[in-house]
């Protein structure tokens, strides 16, 4: 009998090597080699006769996706309008960002619109599930429950009820009797999001995958998982904070780089259509180190507050500590407010964070940064009904941003009366009034924080 060849791919990359390695040559990643099974060639056509005709693509009918409304409408604003039949849908997010919540939702409402929901768990037990739908009301007979790791008996229960959607929590903890390695291994996971993927256009099926991730926020396992799928969603949030953001980074029935917004509630998740008024005035209107700024997430546009902190210090190397914000830009903008308008922060303590969990990593809150520090350091607030857009460079210029007009009229809309924003803008107003600034120095001439307070420290 031929002994089974064996070689390694690597997890990270999909990269493989005839034997183990520590590190993956083509990534560079540490211990993300795993050995799996080499299938032995099968025998099959060996001529080259056509068994299909091609044909115009204009004479190729349009597919009719008739998609089925989840019940939740942010998630059906991130899936282009609702679950398309016989598509699979990736959801990685981090533990705890609440992916089982927002999904046994959707299964319950689906189930109350459209027929049977099939929800297989695979981490947690049948009375686990029970008792979270029991807290969340999300109770339904058409809402079928079942307790499999074996992705064939998967398969077996999908062929036997028919649902409307399958969702499979989750495709890491999911093995094949046939494939080698361990449940979750590239082999494991690669062999079972296939088996799924088939049984879901074979029989129109929506199949929803949960996917654990990497401590360092990527999706786990092999990259082809997420070849193999229609689309990829991730779910993101601060287990600190109510606000869970949702993202489709792959979207094969609709647009990439929508974003839903939910809100962390004892009932389970709620959906959080006018996003913009989360993240500003909670802070008093009189208090310095407080700016705000338009951000778009995906192609939504949310009003967020920046706040920072200049505090004298003792230590040799201050701290910059950002929260919710880059630390590297942090850094820039803290050298071009020492150089370009000489603010004193070389033995200064800088803390900025923003409000409510929000990650931000976009330039244009590039000049509300400034402004935060630079209000913090002369303990002077800014003025108030005013908004900041715009990137900053390292000269010190204030430089133009992505969809400035709409960025306006959502901050009229929120009530907002003055933006400062780049010198080269030359569009609509959108009901604002306008403080074209060139660069730093201007800017913080127009909020009157470049002469220091009388409490200023000298």
């Amino acid at each position: 009998m031929t002994k089974p060849r064996i070689r390694a791919r690597c997890e990270a990359c999909g990269h493989t090597e005839p034997r183990w390695l520590g590190r993956c040559p083509a990534c560079g990643q540490w211990g993300s080699m795993v050995e799996e099974q080499v299938a032995a060639p099968r025998r099959g056509r060996t001529d080259a006769s056509v068994r299909s005709s091609a044909r115009p693509i204009v004479s190729v009918p349009a597919g009719d996706h008739a998609r089925q409304p989840s019940g939740i409408a942010e998630l059906d604003r991130v899936l282009g309008g609702g679950f398309v039949p016989g598509s699979v849908v990736l959801v990685g997010g981090e533990p705890g960002a609440g992916k089982s919540t927002l999904l046994l939702q959707a299964g319950s409402a689906l189930a109350a619109a459209t027929g049977p929901v099939l929800y297989c768990s695979a981490e947690e037990s049948a009375g686990q599930v029970r008792e979270r739908a029991d807290r969340l009301g999300t109770l339904h007979p058409d809402l079928l429950l079942a307790c499999e790791t074996d992705v064939t008996a998967i398969a077996a229960l999908i062929e036997h009820h028919h649902p409307r959607a399958c969702i499979v929590d989750s495709i890491q903890t999911v093995d094949h009797p046939e494939a080698s390695g361990i449940a979750g291994g590239v082999a494991q996971v690669r062999e079972c999001a296939a088996v799924l993927v088939r049984l879901a256009k074979r029989l129109q099926v929506t199949i929803v995958l949960v996917g654990h991730v990497t401590k360092d926020g990527q999706l786990a396992g092999p990259r082809i998982l997420e070849h193999l799928v229609d689309t990829v969603v991730e779910f993101d949030g601060d287990r600190h904070h109510a606000l869970r953001l949702l993202r489709a980074v792959k979207n094969r029935f609709g647009p990439v780089g929508e974003v839903g917004c939910f809100e962390m509630t004892a009932d389970g998740l709620r959906s959080v259509s006018d996003a913009g008024r989360l993240f500003v005035g909670e802070a008093a209107p009189d208090a310095a180190g407080v700016a705000t700024t338009l951000v778009l997430e995906g192609r939504r546009l949310l009003a967020c507050e920046v706040q920072a902190l200049v505090a004298s210090t003792t230590l040799a190397n201050p701290r910059r500590v950002a929260s919710g914000l880059d630390g590297a830009r942090l850094a820039v903008l803290t050298a071009v407010l020492q150089q370009r308008v000489g603010l004193r922060l070389l033995e200064r303590d800088i803390y900025v964070a923003s409000v409510g969990g929000l990650r931000i990593t976009e330039p244009a809150a590039d000049l509300a940064l400034a402004l935060a520090v630079a209000s913090s350091e002369r303990d002077r607030p800014l003025p108030p009904g005013v908004i900041a857009i715009g990137e900053v460079g390292l000269a010190g210029e204030i430089r133009q941003v992505a969809r400035m007009t709409d960025r306006l009229a959502e901050a009229h809309r929120l009530g907002f009366s003055t933006a400062l924003v780049p010198a080269a803008y030359d569009g609509r107003s959108a009901g604002m009034r306008l403080e074209r600034v060139r660069d730093v120095h201007s800017a913080l001439a127009v909020t009157a924080l470049n002469r220091a307070a009388v409490a200023s420290h000298a």
